[in-house]
């Protein structure tokens, strides 16, 4: 058995997205935590100006971001591009509740008319559906569950970092023999 940190495929990029209004492509944050041989590497957040800078009442109740946080921000084609360069040298994302940020992924590329690459992504969520009994498994209450230190809950690099240390954990209550034994989480953008 291979342990965390001494195997290459303990590598991954964990990532969540913020969204303006209920349309997945209405990316106004992204976030990415790298983690390298098992260790969190870096965690940055940007701001995005969706298209048509418009939000909804009930998405700014929940992350706090506002039309005026993002005028001047960039559109996703520009922040996709920087993300893409981490996915160049590790091209495995990592996200909890995955059907969301993947699904936020693939309508804001096809909005934007950016290609889609072939990228493998493992959600955290189902993974804990897998190897947990909580009555509960949402991100902010798994990680007070195993004294994963947070910042602020639905802020992108905030919940991404959170995402990438749960993963960890998870890798390691599975008894880590690399990602190929995790399929019962992975999918394909």
């Amino acid at each position: 058995m291979t342990t965390a940190g001494n195997n290459q495929g303990d590598d991954f990029i964990a990532i969540d997205f913020e969204t303006a209004t209920g349309n997945r492509a209405s990316i106004c944050e992204a976030g990415i935590c790298v983690v390298s041989g098992g260790k969190i590497a870096e965690t940055r957040s940007w701001l995005v100006r969706p298209q048509g800078n418009r939000y909804s009442y009930f998405n700014i109740q929940i992350h706090g971001i506002r039309p005026e946080d993002t005028a001047d921000a960039p559109e996703f084609p520009e922040v996709w591009g920087e993300i893409s360069n981490y996915l160049d040298a590790c091209p495995v994302l990592v996200a909890h509740n995955a059907a969301f940020d993947m699904g936020c992924i693939r309508s804001a590329l096809e909005l934007y008319l950016l290609p889609k690459p072939c990228i493998n992504y493992y959600c955290t969520l189902r993974a804990a559906r897998h190897l947990y009994t909580f009555p509960c498994n949402k991100l902010d209450y798994l990680c007070e569950q195993f004294e994963i230190p947070y910042g602020c809950h639905h802020r992108a690099g905030d919940d991404a970092e959170m995402c990438a240390r749960l993963f960890l954990r998870e890798m390691k209550d599975d008894g880590w023999r690399g990602l190929d034994s995790m399929d019962y989480c992975r999918g394909t953008l």
